[in-house]
């Protein structure tokens, strides 16, 4: 597969069986593991871990939001009488009019006008009913969910070409160092007869021999190589990850982290202000390579 984001929206509409409308809506942002929030209308509880079991299926890494707006079809509710409240209130009626001359007997409606005496029964769904639902939405959590990798996928081709771009200017930098670390040797013994000149104001003439151990160990201190030498493996490291066909994020992050040692080491044993200056350009490009690198599935 293509490089992946963690960043990413998608929004999938929908119809239940029995034509209700639904919207899912998803979100995702970094993360440094997959963590699925959802937000469900009441009653939905059950398909939470069906789509929990979906989003891992598809992702790795990233803080995925989703949330399902769905319009409810009110049910017509079912008046039932309260047999109780039923009873006393025919009672009642019936004393009531007993005691009044002329009085007709209580009606029907008069009755079951009376507070209290019908209630509203809502009717429950069908087991089977409730089924089909849950599977409705689970198909638009799924289609939601391709939507969403197609975004992840589109953000993850515009970060691999920011990658590389990064991945050259920082191979760049180091050959640049390279050039100038091989001047270093020179650099140094310039610097060491110099100062001895300074020092010894003529008096006394150094045995080349011993400056040049001088130099030699001055040089061997400052040898920045081997850094060199690890930073280019590290450059071929990443763009070998970058073509890999699954989620590399942790490892590309993880190489970042050494690109900005190998890039330390080189400042601190710089010993020209050329060199000092590349390491610290070499510095600002792996920064800029790790805040990517953050957003990598």
């Amino acid at each position: 597969m293509a490089l992946s984001s963690m960043t990413g929206f998608a929004r999938q509409a929908g119809a239940l069986p029995d034509g209700t409308g639904f919207v899912w809506e998803l979100r995702s942002v970094n993360g440094r593991g997959l963590d699925v929030r959802l937000r469900l209308p009441p009653g939905l509880d059950r398909l939470e871990a069906r789509l929990r079991e979906a989003a891992a299926a598809r992702f790795k890494r990233g803080n995925v939001s989703a949330t399902l707006t769905l319009k409810r079809e009110e049910r017509a509710a079912r008046l039932t009488p309260d047999p109780a409240t039923l009873e006393q209130a025919i009672a009642l009626l019936v004393e009531v009019a007993a005691r009044i001359p002329g009085c007709p007997p209580p009606r029907a409606e008069a009755v079951l006008a009376l507070p209290g005496v019908l209630r509203a029964e809502s009717q429950a769904p069908a087991e089977e009913e409730e089924g089909a639902k849950h599977a409705a939405l689970a198909a638009g959590f799924e289609a939601a969910l391709a939507a969403l990798a197609e975004s992840r996928e589109a953000e993850g081709n515009k970060l691999a070409a920011i990658l590389e771009t990064l991945l050259g200017e920082i191979s760049d930098l180091r050959q640049a160092a390279l050039a100038e670390a091989a001047a270093q040797p020179a650099a140094h013994r310039a610097r060491l007869q110099a100062a001895l000149a300074e020092l010894l104001e003529g008096e006394h003439r150094v045995p080349e021999e011993r400056l040049a151990a001088e130099v030699a160990l001055l040089a061997q201190k400052s040898d920045v190589r081997e850094e060199l030498d690890r930073l280019g493996a590290h450059v071929d490291a990443a763009r070998a990850l970058l073509g890999l066909p699954e989620a590399v994020g942790r490892r590309v992050e993880f190489l970042a982290q050494e690109f900005g040692r190998e890039a330390n080491t080189l400042g601190a044993k710089s010993a020209s202000l050329a060199l000092t200056r590349l390491s610290l350009d070499l510095k600002a490009a792996i920064e800029r390579l790790r805040e990517q690198a953050a957003n990598i599935e």
